[in-house]
């Protein structure tokens, strides 16, 4: 097949027993349809379609996955173009982008600001932002559904766009496990990308916190904020035990139930709620993962503190739609 035969979507995915990248890259095309190639791959990504500059040469490439959770990580290099206003045909999702090569500004929607080399920019998809790089640039783009990180943030539709700077802090941390993540891509499968996928939303949601941002208070002051993620941290270190309880976790919080139930409301949660919510998730992901293919069902609803098999098929399909044998099915079928 000669390049001018060639269209962006032959860029498919492998068969999905091979779970590696799919790659794209514009000198495979004639000149003349190399622009068009590239505003169809980040249709494909789903990012903005913006018009790539006219000067020539220009260059695009980019080499994708998609995780187990369904999380898109996508390195790409490319000429000087700008990215920005929204898709609105994209599902709801979580983006993030990390400048790891060029130079770049921003726009949240309130003002422009420069990015360094190693800062992570996020937002919703839906709103508007900007993102001007003005010199040949490498930027690693993750989209990630928000099923997959909504249950972790304490007020999930308060989430706007920002930028964490990776001089300092918690930001230095998370921008570093997501540039490795980059250079590593290439060589990666899926299932490789479970451990950062699930460190991925641990650091955004850690991140926010300690930023301040609204999504992760729920409206309340930034050091309830921050004890109800340490609260959240603990239950997560306790979810396989079937009695664990409100008071349970207070003790080990060193604080009183009443007070604890306090902590929770403030933010629009309950305990309860929030416990089941955590259990479901993580028997979900284990039902997806090879590593757990011998469980039953029932051995990993147990694995996760749930005391019966028919109340925790019930409580997963309110849920996710649909029973955890036929989500197990599905998972398998696509693997």
């Amino acid at each position: 097949m000669s390049a001018a035969d060639q269209t962006p979507l032959r860029e498919k995915p492998p068969p999905a027993e091979a779970m590696t990248a799919w790659r794209f890259s514009t000198v495979d095309y004639p000149k003349p349809d190399r622009r068009r190639a590239w505003r169809e791959v980040l249709t494909r990504l789903r990012l903005p379609p913006g018009e790539p500059p006219e000067q020539e040469p220009f260059k695009g490439e980019v080499s994708c996955i998609v995780s187990p959770l369904g999380m898109d990580f996508a390195v790409m290099s490319a000429s000087p173009q700008a990215i920005s206003g929204r898709n609105p045909n994209q599902p709801a999702a979580v983006w993030l982008a990390v400048l790891l090569r060029g130079e770049a500004t921003f726009f949240d929607g309130e003002a422009t600001v420069d990015v360094d080399v190693g800062d992570i920019l996020y937002g919703p998809s839906g709103m508007n932002a900007a993102l001007s790089l003005t010199t040949p640039f490498r930027l690693l783009f993750i989209n990630a559904p928000r099923v997959a990180l909504d249950h972790r943030l304490i007020a999930p539709l308060s989430l706007k766009v920002g930028r964490l700077p990776s001089a300092r802090g918690l930001g230095h941390v998370f921008s570093g496990l997501l540039r490795a993540t980059a250079d590593a891509l290439g060589e990666m499968t899926s299932e490789q990308l479970r451990p950062i996928e699930l460190a991925l939303t641990e650091f955004l949601v850690a991140n926010l916190a300690a930023e301040g941002a609204p999504a992760s208070r729920g409206g309340a002051g930034a050091a309830r904020a921050a004890h109800l993620h340490r609260v959240c941290q603990t239950i997560e270190t306790m979810l396989a035990d079937p009695e664990l309880t409100l008071e349970k976790v207070a003790e080990a919080d060193g604080i009183s139930a009443r007070s604890l139930q306090k902590l929770f409301a403030a933010a629009g949660q309950n305990f309860s709620t929030y416990l089941r919510l955590r259990r479901l998730e993580r028997c979900r992901l284990d039902l997806t993962s090879p590593m757990f293919g011998s469980l039953s069902i029932s051995e990993i609803c147990f694995r996760w503190g749930f005391n019966g098999s028919a109340h925790f098929s019930r409580a997963f399909k309110d849920r996710y739609g649909v029973s955890p044998r036929d989500y197990r099915k599905g998972q398998t079928a696509r693997a």
